[in-house]
């Protein structure tokens, strides 16, 4: 036991972990089955969470280089804020930021240095690592730390364990709106006891045009190299490890007020796992892990520069880790328990050289120092029990409940900060709870019914945010360290299944999720008129927004999917969502509420071919947020085209022309032009036509 615990401490120090579904093959050529932790969906009824989608197997059907978009753009219910082509966050059912549970690999996190997001989770991994996106749609499930919205686990790809010796492959890709470029390059080793796998990729994405042939500031570059290490102490026992960097730079940024000079990033993590331990305790998972993201951003090229020089330097630290054991107490009882913490600490100051004041040129610049984050940390100490009971052969009972214990702490405010509120450390208890019932009518068909209690406490922003614009609109932005924490009760029914159609050769498949959320405590920024900005006085508006909860919220909506396969290798696919939203101590709508998206597909699949024509309509957004600054948004149509090829063995040919039509449009998520030179404070527009060709060799 002793050399197990030094074997885990080592590596703890010296590497990160990649935890993974793994098939290890002997050399007698017998498969090994050792249960791994990179997925929360792995296709077995009996343990998967209700109510989930497994989509975007990038790695299968690689036909255009990927953006972050990319990743989430055809995922029926997302839609993506974008501030550029760089800093994008994903958006499920209204929900996004910490409202949604973003991990890599079932638990690994990174949160962003910076309070705009520049750098969210999303940007400190390549586009092209991730194999496949795993949705649970809400707060199902209480295994994977707080949740409010759902979770949205990022599953990088695994080694290829069907055979030994050295593997890898090499793909580059290239787009014409922008003249953007990608290459990755990966290898892996692998043989019984150890495998090893290292990649490494650049990323150099130009400033690309619309559809009216407007140029937007949207270029950046990225370097991203990784390793990861797995070692088999046994067929039921393996650790794996894993440490990869992210180097963003001279990244523009349309609709924020600054642009990233660099953005670095750390990843470490640890995964460990015991399997068929006993007959009561079956396994015990582990994981440790270990982010940090040094962030810089400057007005160098920005019209502000000549009024004000600034520059900010700001830096997050993310530490976590999670313990379960799954036992079986009773016959028909599957039951997970275990605790995890996380632990998010931020600092940085903004400096600024006043160069003009009260319109008079300084001879000898004022200089001003800012506290961005005044050394703030949020700690989350977790503990869970998840119980899954067998009714009968087709039917599965889930219940769960967490307990979450933040702690929150300011430890270098500005003045005028610790004189609005009592900043003594603060500790907040939650309770979040969950009860679903998954059935199975038939082998083709499945009934699905849930309803989730999700807490989630303030973020650093909305706790200890000071004077900083940080929103959609123009207001100074303070924050509230006395939040209440925001309650999801969200009940959720949904279907899915396939028929054979009479003719024996079409197959119709469908799916259907309905849901209603009721929000306490919910979240926003209120303008305060007792209170004045602090920066640029002489700007509007002249009062700042304060963050604060509001009673009186809903949202609800309904996603659909019907697909029908026919002559064999044909199929036409209709999918659309509708959310709708209220903040009735507001009379509107809650903030980034997507407007209504219908997707309609025609393709052809085989293994060595595959293409399709996508129609998107998405329409008119009348459904705003007025307090938050958004404006009415009009719909569009736009069309897609995919085309991949296996012309010969190894060798993946892809072709796309995205926005076939040139259609000049904006996503009503689409954050507004900010402090740009030939911009005014309009949402920032998409690309217009792009075509793309994409190589990848496997060897």
């Amino acid at each position: 036991m002793k050399t197990l615990f030094g074997a885990l401490l080592c590596a703890l120090i010296t590497t990160v972990s990649y935890g993974q579904e793994k098939k290890t093959i002997q050399k007698d050529t017998t498969k090994k089955v050792t249960k791994l932790t990179t997925v929360i969906v792995t296709g077995n009824l009996e343990t998967d969470p209700v109510l989930t989608v497994v989509a975007n197997k990038y790695d299968e059907k690689i036909v255009q280089p990927k953006n972050v978009a990319d990743l989430f753009n055809n995922i029926n219910g997302f839609s993506v804020i974008k501030r550029g082509n760089y800093a994008i966050d994903p958006s499920f059912r209204g929900t996004q930021y910490e409202q949604l549970n973003i991990q890599y690999d079932g638990g690994t996190k990174a949160m962003h240095a910076c309070p705009n997001r520049m750098d969210p989770i999303t940007t400190h991994i390549i586009p092209e690592e991730i194999s496949k996106i795993e949705i649970i749609k809400g707060p199902y499930t209480v295994r994977y730390g707080a949740t409010f919205g759902g979770i949205v686990n990022l599953v990088t790809q695994k080694p290829d364990f069907e055979d030994y010796d050295l593997h890898g492959k090499v793909s580059g890709g290239y787009e014409s709106n922008g003249n953007s470029i990608v290459n990755l390059v990966q290898l892996q080793y692998i043989q019984n006891k150890f495998d090893i796998v290292a990649n490494a990729g650049y990323r150099d994405f130009g400033n690309y045009e619309d559809g009216d042939g407007t140029q937007i500031p949207s270029s950046f570059r990225s370097t991203d190299y990784g390793l990861k290490i797995g070692y088999n102490f046994s067929q039921n026992q393996r650790l794996q490890a894993h440490w990869r960097q992210s180097f963003g730079r001279d990244v523009l940024h349309a609709a924020l007020a600054m642009d990233t000079e660099y953005d670095n990033s750390n990843i470490m993590a640890l995964d460990y796992s015991l399997d068929h331990i006993g007959k009561t305790l079956k396994s015990l998972t582990a994981k440790a892990y270990y982010s940090y993201v040094d962030h810089l951003m400057t007005n160098d090229n920005r019209p502000s520069f000549s009024i004000t020089e600034a520059a900010s330097n700001v830096n997050a630290t993310t530490i976590g880790g999670k313990i379960e054991l799954n036992w079986t107490p009773f016959k028909k009882f599957n039951m997970f328990s275990g605790l995890d913490a996380m632990h998010v600490a931020r600092e940085g100051n903004r400096t600024r050289f006043v160069k003009i004041m009260n319109g008079n040129t300084l001879t000898n610049p004022l200089e001003f120092n800012d506290k961005v984050w005044q050394d703030a940390y949020i700690t989350d100490l977790g503990i869970f029990t998840e119980l899954k009971y067998n009714l009968n052969l087709k039917t599965i009972l889930t219940a769960g409940v967490r307990y979450d214990n933040v702690t929150s702490n300011i430890q270098d405010p500005e003045e005028d900060f610790a004189e609005m509120y009592d900043l003594d450390k603060r500790t907040e208890h939650n309770i979040s709870t969950t009860v679903s019932i998954k059935h199975r009518v038939s082998n083709n068909f499945t009934l699905e019914a849930a309803y989730g209690r999700g807490v989630r406490s303030a973020n650093m922003i909305e706790r200890f945010i000071n004077h900083f614009t940080v929103g959609q609109d123009p207001y100074e932005y303070i924050g509230n360290p006395n939040l209440k924490a925001e309650i999801n009760n969200q009940f959720e029914i949904g279907f899915k299944g396939n028929t054979l159609l009479k003719n024996g050769y079409n197959n119709l498949k469908f799916e259907t999720s309905l849901y209603y959320s009721l929000l306490d405590n919910y979240i926003v920024g209120i303008v305060d008129e007792n209170l004045t900005r602090k920066y640029n006085a002489t700007l509007d508006p002249v009062h700042p927004k304060v963050f604060r909860n509001i009673d009186n919220a809903y949202k609800t909506g309904v996603e659909m999917m019907v697909e029908l396969d026919f002559l064999n290798n044909y199929f036409l696919k209709s999918e659309f969502s509708y959310i709708y939203s209220r903040n009735k101590d507001l009379d509107e709508s809650l903030p980034l509420t997507p407007p209504f998206t219908t997707k309609f597909v025609l393709g052809y699949e085989k293994s060595k071919l595959w293409t399709n024509v996508q129609y998107n309509i998405v329409a008119q957004q009348n459904n705003i947020s007025y307090s938050y600054g958004e404006t009415t948004t009009d719909g569009y149509q736009t069309i897609d085209f995919r085309l991949g090829i296996k012309p010969v063995k190894n060798i993946t040919l892809g072709l796309a022309i995205m926005n076939l039509l040139n259609k000049n449009y904006n996503n009503h998520l689409n954050f507004s032009f900010t402090n740009q030179a030939e911009f005014g404070r309009t949402p920032i527009t998409e690309p217009g036509r792009n075509f793309s060709a994409f190589l990848q060799y496997s060897f």
